[in-house]
């Protein structure tokens, strides 16, 4: 039993509108399903990714309109790293950057691989990574349709920066029992920080963690701040089995939880992450025609007799 990398990560925007324009026009990210959030349907759950919306390549969001703007702390995602073939790609997308007005920063080298900072109209913290060295999970297929193409499109997750009041808890957890393994320690913004790596290693597969007692604890999660980080397991079987460890060990869980395009387990480790464990499958071509994901407002058949009621308290998303 050995978790298989990211899943997807998922984050909180309060413009629904202006992240389906950023993430599909910009990042040319597929919009794969528009849906809602099954724990409150007043509120849309955007989910973006490669052609079809493979697992390893979501970037998701709710929709939460009233949200603050969200602060840094420590229990958190503060940041989430896509990959990209090549390091010519990352001039590439700099000089796109350029163009639309994006926020970024410079590009640099962390454990032998070119990195470049950037974020969201929000303040979303996020990053471009070039994967083409060895090892990693298999990357997504771009979407071809898309306004950046295939060369330089985004290939799915690369990895996610977790920021922690004190990193021996999370370690704990990551290290004896979800299997990751210690690869590297090191120095970033003059904080300590780990690298982890679970199931093939490398792009796809990493976790990094820093150290940082300086920020406030908050278990809120705001515009531009990340709700959740999922890791993947292939089957219903090996997921149970997931579900039935976390139990034997002590750590408050959700439960098995069915979404209907994947199955959940969700967790809070000891730094205060939310981490989710969820299921390669079924997909989000279940219910919908591959070539026509995320056009229409997708409801699981346990929402759909409800689907009149929640249109209405939906606002469109105008594109």
């Amino acid at each position: 039993m050995e978790l298989g990398g990211l899943h997807h990560v998922t984050a909180v925007t309060a413009d629904a509108s202006g992240n389906v324009a950023f993430y599909t026009d910009v990042l040319g990210m597929r919009l794969v399903k528009k849906t809602v959030n099954q724990d409150d349907v007043s509120a849309y759950h955007l989910f973006y990714g490669d052609e079809i919306g493979n697992a390893g390549t979501e970037m998701t969001f709710f929709d939460w309109s009233s949200a603050g703007r969200h602060r840094p702390t420590a229990g958190e995602v503060s940041a989430t790293a896509f990959r990209v073939a090549g390091r010519d790609a990352l001039g590439w997308w700099e000089a796109r950057f350029d163009d639309l007005g994006v926020s970024h920063g410079e590009v640099y080298g962390r454990g032998g691989r070119a990195v470049l900072p950037f974020s969201d109209p929000e303040g979303q913290r996020l990053e471009l990574v070039d994967d083409s060295g060895d090892g990693g999970t298999s990357p997504g297929v771009p979407w071809g349709k898309s306004p950046v193409g295939t060369e330089n499109g985004i290939r799915g997750l690369e990895g996610v920066s977790l920021s922690v009041g004190s990193v021996e808890p999370t370690e704990a957890v990551l290290t004896g029992v979800m299997g990751f393994r210690k690869v590297a320690e090191y120095e970033e913004d003059g904080h300590r920080a780990i690298l982890f790596e679970v199931g093939p290693g490398g792009p796809g597969a990493e976790v990094r963690v820093l150290e940082r007692p300086d920020l406030p604890s908050s278990p809120f999660s705001g515009a531009g701040g990340v709700h959740h980080v999922a890791f993947r397991t292939p089957d219903e079987e090996e997921h149970a089995a997931w579900a039935e460890r976390v139990v034997e060990i002590g750590i408050p869980n959700s439960g098995l939880v069915e979404r209907y395009y994947f199955k959940s387990l969700y967790f809070r480790e000891p730094g205060g992450v939310l981490f989710e464990i969820a299921t390669d499958g079924p997909g989000f071509a279940t219910d919908e025609d591959a070539e026509h994901l995320g056009e229409k407002l997708a409801l699981p058949p346990f929402l759909e007799p409800r689907r009149e009621e929640i249109e209405a308290g939906l606002k469109p998303i105008s594109r």
